[in-house]
């Protein structure tokens, strides 16, 4: 059970990670200092997407799940919504890189108005 909690724990850490990823830059906004938060989050995940990498959360997703006994993604709730969206099944090589433009293109978006804001 507590083993259970841990890869599900993960897995939304994961999906906090790559939302903050796509869109930590409008939290600049708020606070300045997040930026350098921000800026080592955007270069870690846009080098995961360029390489190929498997990002580390996810084999220690899946160590956890192994030792609650699971053998897959299936069941609860967690799964069921959150797993296809970081996991999906066709995830291929252009993919990643279609990822890696939509990452891009919306931070440089974001940084813009950041700019804006603060040159004020």
């Amino acid at each position: 059970m507590i083993y259970r909690l841990l890869a599900d724990a993960v897995l939304v850490l994961h999906l906090l990670f790559v939302i903050f990823a796509l869109l930590g830059g409008l939290l600049v906004l708020w606070r300045r200092a997040l930026l350098w938060l921000h800026l080592p989050s955007l270069a870690w995940a846009a080098a995961v997407e360029a390489t190929g990498w498997i990002c580390p959360l996810t084999p220690l997703e899946n160590r956890l799940r192994r030792m609650a006994g699971e053998a897959g993604y299936e069941g609860g709730f967690l799964e069921h919504y959150l797993l296809t969206l970081l996991y999906p099944e066709d995830l291929t090589r252009a993919l990643q890189w279609q990822l890696l433009g939509i990452l891009l293109i919306v931070n440089l978006a974001v940084y813009a108005m950041v700019w804006r804001h603060y040159r004020r």
